[in-house]
């Protein structure tokens, strides 16, 4: 009989919600321009007025979901953990995935932040293997450092011992 595993144990800041919503922000927009575009026309070509009702239900529906309700739902699935022979990485929004990486397959592992993150403190971590790369998203910039410089020592003695 196999054993079910527990969730991984460390969840991402809470920082990570907040940059979640930026990033659902930006993507409003895109829909607002889109939205102010077909507005626009629907008045200039006196297009049916339902298409401008459309347009501006489709922002609000974006407003909720991209800034208010997938960030929730992200956060409390996304789970991490750095284990002596793997990671494993739990995610996803409608479907969870969880992902077991050996650390045998581990070729590098890289730090990311860009603006955004750099304004928050954060950074990604991205853990390449031969065939995918993988992130973990969100860590503070000290957790991210020390989990590379872990997950690199790891995987250094994991191919070591093959």
């Amino acid at each position: 009989m196999s054993k079910v595993r527990e969730q991984p144990t460390y969840k991402i800041p809470r920082k990570g919600i907040t940059v979640w919503r930026i990033y659902g922000v930006l993507q409003t927009l895109f829909f607002t321009v889109l939205a102010g575009v077909t507005t626009f026309l629907t008045f200039t070509f006196e297009w049916p007025f339902y298409i401008y009702i459309i347009a501006c239900g489709i922002v609000v529906l974006t407003i909720i979901l991209f800034i208010w309700l997938f960030p929730n739902i992200r956060y409390n699935i996304w789970r991490y953990e750095v284990r002596e022979q793997e990671i494993e990485i739990q995610s996803g929004l409608f479907v969870v995935t969880r992902t077991l990486i050996p650390m045998v397959r581990v070729q590098h592992v890289d730090t990311e932040q860009g603006p955004i993150l750099k304004k928050y403190g954060l950074s990604n971590i991205s853990i390449s293997s031969a065939a995918t790369t993988h992130t973990i998203p969100f860590l503070e910039m000290h957790e991210a450092d020390h989990l590379r410089a872990r997950i690199s020592e790891l995987a250094r003695v994991a191919e070591e011992d093959v």
